[in-house]
This record gives structure tokens, C-alpha cells and sequence, in this order.
């Protein structure tokens, strides 16, 4: 990608194409987060939920950003339906995440991503992931504007700092948490 990205200077292309090529060839620049993860169950006593680990349900899921900055404000991850994590996740609604993952499948990256596409989505139920920062335990879903192919196929969400996220976040009720203040001149 480097080389590739090194010799468009070198072409006599208008520079929109140059840029569409850049964009095409996508590189980006960022850092692996591990977040740890573990099954969960709950248990109902008198009125409340108590919340425990499963046995052996222990996982980790890497994901990829060029965001580190923001990872205070990540409220939920999401991986994407192709993941291959997901065949060893403990979560509970497997009929409703593989009829998701089978709606994704008949869908091309384009229409994935499309511009003001409605955002769809699965929670894995029973299972949770650990912010490294806040050690919050957060939700993980899988969606469709999350690629296998770019990055780890995993993302954290910062819906306060990504259009997409929020989206998701407004339709799923998800907490968002502004961890980066605006550019402030006088």
C-alpha cells in the first residue's frame, strides 16, 4: 500500500482521480486495541439482576482504529458478520445472529455502506467486553457497516466521534460519551 500510495505522485492523473485511488487503495494509519471479553449469565434474585462469569467464557477481541484517542468514549464494539470470532463467542440468541449473518451475506459492501442506509444490527446476548480504559463492561453486536476485510473486522464505537456509530447508537439506545472537545480558538 505504501508503494502504491508513494507512486500515484508520479502519474500525470487529475489529482480527483489521484485522490479516488488513494481512497481505493485504503490505508489507513492506527493502532490494535485488545479488549477483553467473557460470557456472562444472570441470575434473577428479588427484583434485581445479578450479573456472573461463565465458565471458561473468556475471549478477546482485537479491533483496529486510528482513533486511540477516543477510547474513553467507546460504549459497545461491534464485529462484523463474517468474523470469525463469532463461532466461539458464548452468546445466547444464536438463531437471531445467524439469521443476520445470512441477511448480510446477500448484501454487497456498496449497499453495506450505503450513504443514509438505514443501520441494522444484532446484540450478542450474554456476552459482554471490558473498555480497557474505563473497565466498563460494554455490549458487542454485529452490523453490516463493519467489514471482515478491513482491519481486525471488529471496531470499537464512539458515537460521540463517528457518524456511523452514532447512527447505531441512536437506534439501539446505546450511550454515547463525547471524549474529545472541538478545536477551541478565540
Amino acid at each position: 500500500a505504501d508503494r502504491l500510495l508513494a507512486d500515484l505522485g508520479s502519474l500525470d492523473w487529475p489529482d480527483k482521480i489521484k485522490s479516488m485511488q488513494a481512497n481505493w487503495i485504503g490505508r489507513s494509519e492506527g493502532v490494535e486495541i485488545g479488549f477483553s471479553g467473557i460470557g456472562v449469565r444472570e441470575a434473577h434474585l428479588g427484583g434485581e439482576i445479578i450479573s456472573g462469569a461463565l465458565s471458561g467464557g473468556e475471549f478477546q477481541i482485537s479491533v483496529f482504529t486510528t482513533r486511540p484517542d477516543t477510547l474513553f468514549g467507546a460504549t459497545y464494539l461491534v464485529l462484523a458478520p463474517e468474523h470469525s470470532l463469532l463461532d466461539q463467542l458464548p452468546y445466547e440468541n444464536k438463531s437471531e445472529v445467524e439469521a443476520y449473518i445470512q441477511e448480510a451475506k446477500n448484501k454487497s459492501d456498496i449497499d453495506r455502506t450505503a450513504e443514509g442506509k438505514q443501520k441494522t444490527g444484532v446484540e450478542l446476548k450474554g456476552v459482554k467486553a471490558t473498555n480497557p480504559a474505563t473497565k466498563e463492561e460494554i455490549p458487542i453486536f454485529i452490523a453490516d457497516y463493519v467489514w471482515a476485510h478491513y482491519g481486525t473486522g471488529a471496531i470499537m464505537a464512539v458515537p460521540a466521534h463517528d457518524e456511523r456509530d452514532y447512527e447505531f447508537a441512536k437506534k439501539f439506545d446505546l450511550p454515547v460519551r463525547q471524549v474529545v472537545a472541538p478545536l477551541f480558538t478565540q
